[in-house]
């Protein structure tokens, strides 16, 4: 099937050829129909899939005709990354369409954003919290949008966004088409589903499913070798686009420095960072002039760059789902990829469960030539995982050495018994 069987407006099919794009995928050839008929849908398919393009292409074919000068389309995802990724693919999608599109969300001035806005653009791609500031000061006009994409659901509801989604859909036209896109459908997200869709189509791609063109295997370390390891492990590998997951922003930043101590081009991408500053790292790694991406969660589903060929979960991840998000970081555009899970002896019962969920084992490796039995002391913030050596013991004061001699030094007991006590 090619994307000529959609009868897309001509402009689209020539930028899809334009840029190389011949065959949609499975989430795109279910999607694209039924929201070019005007259902509303809900998508469910794992990161790398195509989702984007899948809400994408039928949205710019609306927009291609009637009305233009206001918004018409809004598009409301969890992170900055994510948010500019979109208006990238509506940018590269919709070229000599005439359509225009601007992002709005938080940490850079509003000024450029409220120009943008004012600026008769038809496509929004918007944070929610900056989103709901527009629109409380009058900013974003909401009365002409027409469809309204939620993407990345879950992750927006972990994040604790569900209140200002229903503030979105409270201020937008109850007659609208609805897209909500997830990688997952937890219970709680149903009851959000059920609120903003109306008799919706759903399509399903192998939403928890690890793709097939990555290898993923899982290397046990006690805690405090993990830095060691994963040195060692970038030195074999020679790869010159590796992402490396962690559990917090402090370590994201500790490790990108050792990694680049080490003599590799490394830098961090975390929420301490300015937007300014995210988006350089973000560049910088896309670009090829960083081969070493560290990473917080905020990039697990924010980082659209086809040639990275590791990664390297630092941390093991809290539910199986985000597993299966972190390593679809590798192995996109038809490529192979490798990812590979430093776990200790406590991350035994997630494996059990992210092993269950993909209904088969990982591999467990070791690196060949590192050493496993040093034990240098654990680094500043690192967790002992290890039998505690005996304190020394600390003698209070008054008390005796044993044989009843008091401690040079001290008050005796006779001291405190002769004592007066105040009146």
């Amino acid at each position: 099937m090619s994307f000529e069987a959609f009868n897309l407006h001509p402009t689209l099919n020539a930028a899809l050829k334009s840029h190389g794009y011949t065959t949609p995928t499975p989430i795109q050839v279910q999607a694209i129909p039924k929201v070019l008929e005007g259902r509303d849908v809900l998508g469910l398919a794992q990161t790398g899939t195509g989702k984007t393009a899948a809400f994408a292409l039928p949205i710019l074919h609306r927009l291609s005709s009637g009305a233009r000068g206001h918004v018409r389309a809004l598009i409301v995802a969890p992170t900055r990354e994510l948010a500019e990724q979109i208006k990238e693919s509506f940018d590269a999608l919709g070229r000599g369409t005439g359509i225009r599109a601007a992002t709005v969300y938080g940490g850079v001035s509003m000024h450029q954003q409220i120009q943008a806005l004012h600026g008769r653009c038809e496509i929004v791609v918007a944070c929610p919290g900056r989103l709901i500031d527009h629109m409380e000061q009058g900013h974003f006009k909401s009365a002409g949008v027409e469809v309204l994409v939620l993407d990345e659901a879950d992750q927006m509801f972990d994040m604790g966004f569900l209140p200002s989604i229903r503030k979105i859909l409270a201020k937008i036209p109850k007659q609208r088409q609805t897209l909500l896109f997830s990688a997952t459908m937890p219970d709680a997200l149903r009851g959000l589903a059920h609120e903003c869709l109306t008799n919706p189509v759903t399509v399903q791609v192998d939403h928890n499913v690890a793709l097939t063109t990555v290898t993923h295997a899982l290397y046990p370390v006690v805690e405090h070798l993990k830095t060691p390891l994963l040195l060692a492990l970038l030195q074999k590998i020679d790869s010159e686009s590796v992402l490396v997951f962690t559990r917090t922003k402090h370590r994201a930043k500790r490790i990108a420095d050792k990694v680049k101590e080490a003599g590799h081009s490394s830098t961090s991408l975390q929420g301490n960072l300015s937007q300014n500053r995210r988006k350089a790292a973000l560049d910088s790694f896309r670009e090829g002039k960083v081969h070493v991406l560290v990473a917080t969660d905020i990039a697990a589903r924010g980082i659209d760059v086809s040639q990275i060929s590791h990664v390297i979960n630092y941390d093991i991840t809290d539910t199986p789902e985000a597993y299966v998000h972190r390593i679809g970081r590798t192995g996109r555009a038809a490529k192979t990829g490798d990812a590979y899970t430093f776990v200790t002896s406590v991350d035994d019962g997630m494996i059990r469960t992210i092993e269950r969920k993909l209904g088969k084992s990982i591999e467990r490796r070791t690196l060949e030539g590192f050493d496993y039995r040093s034990a240098p002391a654990a680094p500043h913030g690192h967790h002992h995982t290890g039998p505690r050596p005996p304190q020394k013991q600390h003698t209070p004061a008054g008390a005796h050495r044993p044989g009843g001699v008091p401690v040079p030094g001290r008050p005796s007991r006779k001291f405190w018994r002769t004592r007066r006590r105040p009146r």
